[in-house]
């Protein structure tokens, strides 16, 4: 548990430090270009994150059945918002 909560925090940090780097961008279209590529990310890993963190610090000894809709959203929500994500990236960058 505790190597996962230093993962989690190193994984933060990353991100803060991205988007630190990223207000850095001088051009307008650059920062556009940089938020538009970082957002839907940042949105994904926190989609993960969140039902991840509710569905696995959930004690076991209580059932309830919104961990089926979490154990969804968990599997089968970030993959298709993630293709939907990058195909609308595709046609954006063509």
């Amino acid at each position: 548990a505790l190597f996962s909560f230093v993962c989690f925090v190193f994984i933060m940090l990353s991100y803060v430090q991205i988007f630190r780097v990223m207000l850095k961008i001088p051009s307008e279209q650059g920062l556009h270009k940089a938020f538009s590529m970082y957002l839907p990310h940042l949105a994904m890993v926190s989609l993960i994150l969140s039902t991840g963190i509710f569905a696995y610090l959930k004690p076991y000894s209580t059932f309830s059945p919104s961990l089926d809709v979490v154990a969804v959203l968990y599997s089968v929500v970030p993959p298709a918002v993630n293709l939907l994500i990058y195909s609308m990236k595709n046609k954006e960058l063509k």
